[in-house]
């Protein structure tokens, strides 16, 4: 009889695939509640690291074209989706029927397809020309904020982390994120996707660990420049008083949400994560 031998999951830092820097793992078990792996709990130093990798791979990020990012984004939904059956056997690694993680895979990569589409004319809805009392041209235009921590939901462990992934890389940001605690493998996969995609290392970066844990940094961390997440109402205080603390935005969103709803759909989850730009030329230069 063969052996059979389970992969060792890491987390995607950086563009690299990492264990915890304190070695701490966490069981991962299947839905029969049988041993499956071995997942990495991530610490404050792991993500103060990859808040740097982050930092660093951002203004790369940033300065692509609109085109191009609107590419890379298209490429992942197509990597996904070559990997669609694999990805929904790890969707049911934490409970999920296999009609509703096939459902669940199908709407993530309809999602990505959408904003590579919105990627190149987010701009057009968000932009304006603006009359002034002068012989000048005036245009507000979008800028990134930069680094974003997000806070996936524990439910629809793919279709959530990506709906609050794609309006800030969408807009030119990088992430870090720490994913869901009760069904982590799929983002597991995730990483790989990322690694072997066009998107460069460093621009998402996605953590296993406690939330508990973790959370104040997020809050207080002066790099990161906004958070989006799915928090009860003692996280959202927490998250709240330290983003306070460090000037930074907070998108919240509620523990039941309908990850599936159009309304996720919208151009204006990618204003949440830009800054508005004045700029002044003379008529006639």
């Amino acid at each position: 009889m063969p052996l059979k031998i389970t992969k060792t999951p890491k987390c995607y830092v950086g563009g690299a695939f990492i264990r915890s820097e304190s070695g701490r793992v966490f069981e991962l078990k299947d839905a029969s509640g049988a041993f499956f792996a071995n997942l990495p709990r991530c610490t404050k130093k792991d993500l103060r690291n990859a808040v740097e990798a982050a930092a660093k791979a951002g203004a790369g990020w940033a300065k692509r074209t609109p085109y191009n990012r609107a590419q890379i984004l298209y490429r992942l939904a197509e990597m996904l989706e070559a990997r669609s059956a694999e990805m929904a056997e790890a969707l049911t690694l934490g409970g999920t029927t296999k009609a509703g993680a096939a459902k669940e895979v199908a709407a993530t990569i309809e999602r990505i397809v959408h904003f590579a589409g919105w990627a190149d004319k987010y701009e057009q809805v968000l932009g304006s020309v603006n009359p002034v009392a002068s012989a000048h041209f005036n245009f507000t235009v979008t800028e990134a904020v930069g680094v974003v921590g997000v806070l996936a939901p524990e439910e629809a462990p793919l279709l959530g982390l990506m709906t609050l992934i794609l309006p800030v890389i969408t807009g030119g940001n990088s992430v870090v994120a720490l994913v869901s605690r009760k069904s982590p493998y799929p983002s597991i996969l995730l990483g790989e996707m990322l690694a072997t995609s066009d998107l460069p290392g460093g621009v998402v970066n996605l953590m296993t660990g406690d939330r508990k844990e973790m959370l104040a940094t997020f809050a207080s961390h002066e790099q990161i420049r906004a958070l989006s997440a799915v928090a009860e109402s003692e996280e959202a205080t927490a998250l709240q008083r330290g983003a306070a603390d460090s000037v930074k935005r907070v998108k919240l969103h509620a523990v039941k949400t309908d990850w599936f709803s159009e309304k996720h759909d919208s151009p204006y989850a990618i204003r949440d994560f830009t800054e508005a730009k004045t700029v002044w030329h003379p008529i006639g230069s």
